[in-house]
């Protein structure tokens, strides 16, 4: 069976929070969310959903809410943590399950992260990919991300934050955004050491002026660039851009779990060239702390989009993790 074909994955729309989770699913088994980053959606998941069908699991891949076809309310402030926590217990609650291993990728992975902080009871163990664990607290988010530009550049999140900014460099042309992006931050096509980094955009000018033109990662095919495209082009981008536009409302919502580490059982898998990992080395070294429960962790030799660059090595580190979670 081709991981891209739909003869085995059921697609549906279920009650949420925010009015309606679009999710897809495929298997029979326990059940295991996968939750995607920006800016991708449910499709990231399309190499996991059949090879995790085989092992046994019930794997399920929602649209977060501000993507594809579930809800994107209209408030800024409506895509803070708590409430995309909400969501994730909904869909659950609406399979009619009581618990799930809960996977995310890049914001995936934050989510799933305060998904076990929140909600213990519902959430037996979590999986982070790319983005490695920080507990919340410390400095103001906003405040981290403007220090992180210099006189000539801003960094990537400081330029997400005006609502409509990124959305008129983006909307126009989607699909050559995404092109850029994906390929700016996959191992085969980053830019070198010695190009401006990607991460950051000059002052008055757009990010897609760093992105690597002319050739498509080795795993992005036409059309799986099309799928992507066609998903933004249909819903744009301020839902999913709005995620960072909450940072620091979430610094504000759980400051009472300052610090607070993740006990359930985890896995973290990351890319080696992943700016991800690099930027955040002290996070994982801190890991016996944070992520006590801690049972699995591997850089694999990829970029930032890791369970597409490398879906065979990803798709076998998760089922033995899996497998590990029910001995």
């Amino acid at each position: 069976m081709s991981p891209t074909s739909d003869a085995d994955r059921t697609h549906r729309l279920v009650p949420s929070p925010a009015g309606r989770t679009h999710l897809v699913e495929q298997g029979e088994g326990p059940l295991v969310l996968l939750v995607h980053g920006f800016p991708e959606s449910w499709y990231s998941w399309r190499h996991q959903l059949p090879a995790l069908a085989a092992a046994g699991y019930r794997a399920v891949a929602p649209d977060v809410r501000g993507y594809g076809r579930s809800s994107k309310p209209a408030a800024v402030d409506a895509y803070r943590l708590p409430d995309l926590v909400a969501d994730q217990v909904a869909v659950v609650e609406a399979l009619g399950e009581r618990d799930a291993v809960i996977v995310g990728h890049d914001w995936g992975a934050g989510i799933a992260g305060a998904c076990a902080l929140l909600r213990p009871d519902v959430f037996r163990a979590v999986g982070l990919l790319s983005v490695p664990y920080t507990p919340p607290g410390g400095p103001k988010p906003s405040e981290v991300f403007a220090a992180m530009g210099g006189g000539e550049e801003e960094l990537y999140v400081s330029y997400f934050q005006e609502p409509g900014r990124a959305e008129a460099e983006i909307e126009p042309d989607v699909r050559g955004w995404l092109a850029g992006v994906y390929a700016a931050l996959s191992a085969d096509t980053m830019p070198p050491p010695n190009a401006p980094d990607p991460h950051f955009v000059t002052r008055g000018a757009t990010m897609r002026e760093r992105f690597p033109r002319g050739r498509l990662p080795h795993w992005l095919g036409e059309h799986e660039l099309d799928v992507f495209a066609g998903e933004f082009e249909r819903s744009g981008l301020t839902g999913a851009l709005n995620r960072y536009r909450n940072m620091d409302r979430d610094w504000e919502d759980l400051a009472d779990l300052h610090g607070a580490p993740i006990r359930q059982p985890s896995l973290f898998l990351g890319g080696s060239l992943d700016a991800s990992t690099t930027w955040l080395a002290d996070a994982i070294e801190a890991y016996p702390t944070t992520l006590p429960g801690l049972t699995a962790s591997q850089l694999l030799d990829c970029g930032h989009w890791i369970q597409q660059e490398r879906p065979e090595e990803t798709n076998r580190l998760l089922i033995d993790w899996l497998t590990s979670l029910d001995t």
